[in-house]
Parts: structure tokens; C-alpha cells; sequence
């Protein structure tokens, strides 16, 4: 089978003459039948595309041709040295031609018509059609050209596809304004952008707040401050941003103690009162309530020998309770720093142990509801600087219901002050209370740590130790050397008695705390009249249950009011001998 197609070539450049030749193999004699011609035409490139029913008739009977031509045998630059021979007339251009020699000439951008003939190139008018310019407002036509003269605001010559940008340059009065237009929206957007981002972190802050504040147990607080009466919405609840100000952002010059559980800060409110703010390290949800708890039980107590509760904030990830201020340190150490121990007379000591009874009085009989404190001991008495004690750390504290004596509790108290029989029991009651008196009492006459493993076996426990010198009437070789040489033997023995009594197994055999304190009051009535005896003494008078303002100061309260997260031991084991 023959197949049958066309061939095709280009003319090259500069080539001025051509031959075609057209022959066939076999004299057509294989294609006479449809095909008894040959075909050859010359035409522009991609003219013709070849297709096989072309074989039998051409679809076209005339061939597009270009015919490209020139003047001359000379380029541009030889015909231009030439005046006479130069074809190319005025505001036309001169190019050489692409094929072969010679030039040719073209009417100039703007212009039409023949560039051959005199003045043959004419001026065309741009503003007279729409789309042979670009101005936006009125055109105006010159030769060979247009302008677009420039808006108001604007100078310069407007130039062909001119307008605003385009040969026109904004006056420095107007480029001012712009510029000044362009610096007020920049400088809208970052205050709308600040704005907002403030706004964003206003927003987080005070969700954050009120995430701390639920999460530090504000909702309880708040409806157990609407239950009970007037007198515990005297308790202030603080903002963050009050108690920063107050410490100067909590500045390292505003601590005034720290401990294993926290740190207390010296704060001064906008109305000069100076204040001890509480922020304790770590938080536990399970001692939220524990916090709670002190406060109402704080907000519940108006004796002026308890550190008065303030308020509290909720607002921190860790919760803030804030305190009066006391100046002069804990009773623990004043009786156990020897430089402090040697100015505590004999007066002093019985004063305080009188004071603290009271306030322990005032909670179990006195106080709208009884309160059991739970954790007394020396390190939870602070004293201010006439060394009046100031009972602090209310967080282990209960609120003991009228119908009741006892509380079924967790047990929970301090190494060498937890009652044995409350250990033993889990049975709380007041006596409990009494029973770390007791240690703290004996603390007053030996100035000796309720426990220490520092001295021998024998003596570690304070309270073994104390009863066993009793009973083997050593009680002068044990009492701290500055009360034996004031000559007040006589007194001691009475308190040294009592602290027995107080120490007793059995919580039923201890006396109440009023007992104790009217006991403490008569001795230190009869030690201001020494001639006088019998005093019928009224207990009323001798506890102190007055509502006092006071200023004092306190200069180290976070190991002895670190409110709910202080002292807490679950498993204690009470080193007390089961023989007193």
C-alpha cells in the first residue's frame, strides 16, 4: 500500500531567486486513478496543514502570500548620508529590512498615512477615540501625543497613558496630607490593635481570676459567710491588685518570715494600716476547705488575744489571708532563743499563760459557737511588743454544734502537744485543747521543747519528763533557772500543778479551760496582792472577753499562722507516758 503525503520547506533569507521542480516516480502510473496531478504553491508559513482527502481536490484555490520588500541595496544609516536618494519623508522612522538589503520607512508613534509622500505622516487625534487614551478626565490632544492634564493636588506634565502616577507628582502640601492621612491610619489601626490585644489579656486575666477564685473554694466561702451572722461579713474578701500594691509586688524587702510552707509579707493599705499578708508556697484542693474553715472560724472570734483576720483573697492561684500586724515573734521563740528566754520573768510568763487560757475559755464557752482550736502550741501564740499573746493559726480548728461535746474527726495536731486520748480515739473534744495548754504551760516553766530528739531518751518527751521530775519532787532541777532565782517557788509549784492536772490521761479528769483560767487569773491577782488571800475571784472579770482594738505588730507569723496547710500530721504518735 502506498501512502501518500507533502513535503515542505522554508524559503531561506536573502535569497532572491527560486526553482520548483516537480517529478514522480513510475510516471503517476500507481495513482492515475485519483490522483493524476501534482501539486506545488508557495504561501505564508503555517498556511496549509496537510490532510489525506487533500489527495483528491485541494480545499483552496488561491495561496496567502506575503510579499516582503525593500528599498535599495543600503541600510538606514547609508541611505540617511545620501539627501537626494532618501525616501523616508518627515516624522517618519527608517529600519533596515529583515530580508535581505535595502530599508524601509514608518510613520512615527502618533502618526498615519504614507511615509513615502510629503507630509504624508499625519498627526492622529488620541482624545478623539476613547480607547486611544488612557485619561480618566479631559484629554488634550498634541502633536504626536496626548496629555492628561493632572487633577487638583497635583503638578507635572501628564504624558500618553498619563493621569495621576503617570507624569503628575503630588504638591508637598497635598503629598503632606497624604502622608499625614497614611501615618493617623497606621498609627488607628496598632491603637485599635492594642486595644484589642489589651482587651484579650483583660479578658484572660479575669477569667483567670475567677478560675482561682472557685478553685480556692470563694463560692463556699461566700455562702458561709451569707449563713452565718452579721459579724462575719466584717471579714474583708481582697483583690489581687490591692495586696500587690500593698507589698510592693510581693518585694523580696517586704518578707518578714518565711517557712517550709510559705512566706508572710509586711503590706501597708491605702489607709496606712499595716497589715501581714500570708501567701503560702503550694495549695492542696484537699485543704481548701481546711482554708475556709479558718477563715469562718476567725470571722466568728472577737477576743483582742486572737490575731485578728483581716480578710483573705481568692484571687491567686494560692490563696492570701491577711492579718493584723504583730511585731515581736512567737512565744516559741522567746522561750527557746536563749537571748529572749532570760527576759521572760516570772510576771510576764504567768501573764501570757493567763491570756492564752482566756482566749481558749472564750472559744469553748464564751464564743457564739464553741470552737476547739486543736493545734495549740507555743509556736501558734504570737506576742507584740508589750508581749501580750495573741493566739493565730485557726486552721485546724471546729466549730463545735451546741447539741454536741464531741466531734468524731481525722487525727490531726503537732508531735509533743496531741492529746493521747484523741489520738487513740479520733473522739475531739475541748479537752483536747486543754491538754496541749498543759505542754505549752510546761513550756512557760522549763523553757524546753515540747520534743526534742536532741536530748536523752528519758527527756525527749516533755510532757513524760515533766510529770516523772513532779513525782519524784525534782521539780526545781527542770524549771528554766530565771524563774527559780525570782523566789516565786510558791506559784510555780501552784502552775506546775495545775499543767499536771491538765496532762491527765483521761480528758475527763483535765479541768475546763475556764477553770484554768480562773486558776491563772486568782494566782496573778494574789501575786499583786500578796497579804491578801481567799479571793473570791468571778470569772467573768478574770477572763478577758472584751473586744479591743489594738496596734501591734508581728514579726515572724508563717510558721505559726500558715492558717490551713501548717502542722497537719495525720499519724502522730504521742510520746506520753501511759503511767502519769
Amino acid at each position: 500500500m502506498f501512502r501518500y503525503r507533502c513535503c515542505q520547506t522554508s524559503i531561506p533569507k536573502n535569497i532572491f531567486n527560486y526553482d520548483i521542480s516537480i517529478w514522480g516516480f513510475s510516471n503517476h502510473s500507481n495513482v492515475l486513478d485519483f490522483n493524476p496531478c501534482s501539486y506545488v504553491f508557495v504561501a505564508e508559513t503555517d498556511f496549509y496543514n496537510f490532510s489525506s482527502s487533500d489527495l483528491s481536490q485541494l480545499p483552496f484555490k488561491e495561496s496567502a502570500l506575503i510579499l516582503d520588500w525593500a528599498i535599495g541595496q543600503q541600510t538606514c544609516e547609508e541611505a540617511q548620508k545620501d539627501s537626494t536618494s532618501y525616501m523616508c519623508t518627515k516624522n517618519t522612522n527608517c529600519t533596515n529590512a529583515e530580508n535581505g538589503s535595502g530599508y524601509k520607512c514608518n510613520c512615527l508613534d502618533g502618526y498615519q498615512g504614507n511615509p513615502y509622500l510629503e507630509d504624508g505622516c499625519q498627526d492622529i487625534d488620541e482624545c478623539a477615540d476613547l480607547e486611544m487614551n488612557k485619561c480618566e478626565g479631559k484629554c488634550h490632544n498634541i502633536e504626536g501625543n496626548y496629555t492628561c492634564p493632572c487633577p487638583k493636588g497635583y503638578h507635572g506634565d501628564g504624558k500618553k497613558g498619563g493621569g495621576v502616577g503617570q507624569g503628575c507628582i503630588a504638591n508637598p502640601s497635598h503629598l503632606m496630607k497624604i502622608l499625614v492621612g497614611v501615618a493617623v491610619g497606621i498609627i488607628g489601626l496598632l491603637f485599635g490593635i492594642g486595644i484589642l490585644f489589651v482587651g484579650y489579656k483583660q479578658g484572660k486575666l479575669i477569667r483567670l481570676k475567677e478560675q482561682y477564685f472557685k478553685q480556692n473554694g470563694g463560692l463556699l466561702l461566700q455562702q458561709q459567710l451569707h449563713e452565718r451572722d452579721r459579724t462575719t461579713k466584717a471579714v474583708k474578701i481582697f483583690s489581687a491588685e490591692e495586696l500587690e500594691k500593698a507589698t510592693d509586688n510581693y518585694n523580696e524587702s517586704r518578707i518578714v518570715g518565711q517557712g517550709g510552707y510559705g512566706t508572710v509579707y509586711k503590706g501597708s493599705l491605702p489607709n496606712n494600716m499595716v497589715v501581714a499578708i500570708k501567701k503560702s508556697k503550694l495549695v492542696d484542693q484537699s485543704q481548701i476547705e481546711q482554708f475556709i474553715n479558718e477563715v469562718i472560724v476567725l470571722s466568728q472570734i472577737n477576743n483582742r488575744n486572737v490575731v485578728k483576720l483581716l480578710g483573705c483573697c481568692l484571687e491567686t492561684e494560692v490563696p492570701l489571708l491577711v492579718y493584723e500586724f504583730v511585731n515581736n515573734g512567737t512565744l516559741f521563740d522567746h522561750l527557746h532563743n536563749p537571748n529572749k528566754s532570760s527576759k521572760l520573768s516570772w510576771e510576764t510568763r504567768l501573764r501570757i499563760a493567763s491570756e492564752i487560757a482566756g482566749v481558749l475559755s472564750y472559744l469553748h464557752s464564751t464564743a457564739s459557737t464553741p470552737i476547739i482550736h486543736r493545734d495549740v502550741k507555743s509556736a501558734n501564740i504570737l506576742l507584740d511588743a508589750n508581749c501580750t499573746a495573741k493566739v493565730s493559726d485557726f486552721g485546724a480548728s471546729r466549730l463545735v454544734p451546741l447539741d454536741q461535746t464531741q466531734l468524731s474527726t481525722m487525727v490531726q495536731g503537732t508531735l509533743g502537744y496531741l492529746d493521747p486520748e484523741y489520738f487513740h480515739t479520733s473522739q475531739l473534744t475541748e479537752k483536747s485543747d486543754v491538754y496541749s495548754f498543759g505542754i505549752v504551760l510546761v513550756e512557760l516553766l522549763t523553757g524546753k521543747k515540747a520534743l526534742s530528739f536532741d536530748r536523752p531518751e528519758e527527756e525527749r518527751s516533755l510532757a513524760t519528763y515533766f510529770l516523772s521530775s513532779l513525782k519524784n519532787d525534782k521539780l526545781f532541777q527542770v524549771i528554766e533557772k530565771v524563774i527559780a532565782n525570782e523566789g516565786n517557788n510558791e506559784q510555780v509549784k501552784e502552775v506546775a500543778n495545775l499543767a499536771k492536772r491538765c496532762l491527765k490521761i483521761k480528758g475527763e479528769e483535765r479541768p475546763t479551760m475556764k477553770e484554768v483560767a480562773m486558776e491563772l487569773e486568782g494566782l496573778r491577782a494574789m501575786a499583786n496582792h500578796p497579804g491578801v488571800s481567799g479571793i473570791d475571784v468571778n470569772p467573768e472579770e478574770t477572763i478577758c472577753l472584751l473586744e479591743e482594738k489594738t496596734d501591734v505588730y508581728m514579726d515572724s507569723v508563717v510558721s505559726t499562722s500558715t492558717g490551713y496547710m501548717d502542722s497537719m500530721k495525720n499519724h502522730v504518735t504521742p510520746l506520753v507516758s501511759s503511767g502519769r
